[in-house]
């Protein structure tokens, strides 16, 4: 009886470790929040997205407020186009509302923050954002200021 029950435990004790690892792997993939209801969609270009990926998260003053669902490349103006699918509870922001790349956490996750804007009419499906910040590239900054000494 006592090693059978040692064997039950220990399978306990491996089902929780693999649970707890699927809900590691989940916060990691941002499959962990599902967007419900109704969305709609706006675009926004931009020249360099860095990191940004499908799911990334799309925020206003740093509550989610939707997901980016397409990343497309315009090969005539060499550009990204990002789509972002916005919950329609989040319906009232400007049409000149900025989207700009940011990144956040340990793990350098990349997401879109809206800036809103002052305009009196606001965004609809099929929109486009007309201002937009590309991604701050690490490398490129350490550059600019190793040339910046360089050249003192």
């Amino acid at each position: 009886m006592t090693r059978h029950t040692l064997e039950i435990w220990v399978g306990v004790f491996v089902a929780a470790g693999i649970a707890a690892l699927f809900v590691l792997a989940m916060k990691v993939s941002n499959l962990n929040t599902v967007t419900t209801g109704d969305t709609y969609k706006v675009t926004a270009r931009f020249d360099n997205i860095g990191g940004l990926s499908i799911r990334s998260p799309v925020k206003a003053s740093g509550v989610l407020v939707g997901r980016v669902s397409n990343i497309a490349y315009d090969d005539k103006t060499y550009s990204a186009i990002v789509t972002l699918s916005i919950q329609q509870n989040f319906n009232q922001f400007p049409a000149d509302s900025r989207a700009s790349i940011y990144t956040a956490g340990l793990l350098g996750e990349q997401y879109i923050e809206l800036l809103p804007g002052a305009e009196d009419d606001y965004l609809k499906d099929g929109d486009r954002l007309l201002m937009a910040d590309s991604a701050m590239i690490l490398e490129q900054m350490i550059g600019r200021i190793i040339a910046d000494k360089i050249s003192e």
